[in-house]
């Protein structure tokens, strides 16, 4: 059995005030995220699973789903309202919500990677790709210029960026090109737990067919842990063993994704593989 690396209880995410009445108000039987009392957004409610070493887990579900939300609550873009997280790291473990402020900053440094949709998000733009690789580097104590350098070219040249672009800035590349540099940069201290939110939305569909390929060697070459979010079930069919389906917050089916696309059980998820076929 491989080793646990994360372990996720009743994790919420509430934007708004909140009232006594949002959790009962919202979710998939009101057909609706936003408490009709005050207003706010339930993003997110009573979200767990546990993942293990080397695992791929898939989230998927529409727009609003809630799905960006547990990765960015996890990669601490966001604090959560509720619930807790447990990161297992080799012989020590984390409570990730009682982390404060700089230890939290150390972990998504060191140890955790994340490759954004938006390579903007995860890319600086004011420095080349390898600047972007070196500033990752540096967080996590890396100060060896030679080493950095290194370092960084051999991880560009594992996401097949061509070596001699390595010093141009990444506002030069094409879209799928950013994302391979967004990835060379999560990988940069190579982290045990990757997340990935909407990696191939917007490219086209043989320089996705490139990235899937990329996060896949990289998956069985490291062992990484990773975290997919897609709207799109065909790339979470290649990707993840493992499948959680969301709907306005709340996780309605979870199971092996083969099962999931092959014999959805609840509705929403049968009308979700339906529109896909």
């Amino acid at each position: 059995m491989s080793r646990k690396i994360l372990e996720v209880n009743n994790l919420t995410k509430i934007h708004g005030r909140g009232c006594p009445l949002c959790l009962e108000s919202t979710g998939p039987e009101a057909d609706t995220n936003i408490c009709p009392h005050c207003g706010s957004v339930v993003a997110a409610h009573g979200v767990s699973f546990d993942l293990y070493q080397g695992e791929i887990l898939g989230i998927i579900g529409e727009s609003g789903s809630g799905k960006s939300t547990v990765v960015k609550t996890l990669y601490f873009d966001d604090a959560p309202s509720a619930g807790e997280a447990v990161f297992f790291d080799e012989d020590a473990q984390y409570d990730l919500y009682s982390l404060n402020a700089a230890q939290q900053r150390s972990l998504r440094n060191k140890r955790f990677g994340m490759v954004y949709q938006n390579p903007h998000l995860g890319l600086n733009f004011n420095v080349s790709a390898g600047g972007n690789i070196a500033e990752r580097l540096l967080m996590s104590d890396v100060a060896h210029y030679g080493a950095i350098r290194e370092r960084a070219r051999s991880l560009l040249v594992r996401t097949e960026v061509l070596e001699n672009r390595m010093d141009e800035n990444p506002k030069k590349f094409s879209g799928g090109m950013q994302q391979r540099v967004q990835i060379a940069k999560a990988l940069a201290t190579r982290p045990p737990l990757l997340f990935l939110d909407e990696v191939t939305t917007g490219l086209d569909l043989s320089v996705q067919a490139a990235i899937l390929d990329l996060i896949l060697e990289i998956q069985h070459e490291l062992d990484t842990a990773m975290i997919v979010v897609t709207h799109d079930l065909g790339v979470v069919r290649l990707l993840a063993g493992r499948t959680l389906v969301m709907k306005y917050g709340r996780v309605i089916e979870t199971g092996l994704t083969d099962q999931i696309l092959e014999d959805p059980q609840h509705a929403y998820t049968q009308r979700l593989v339906a529109s896909a076929l």
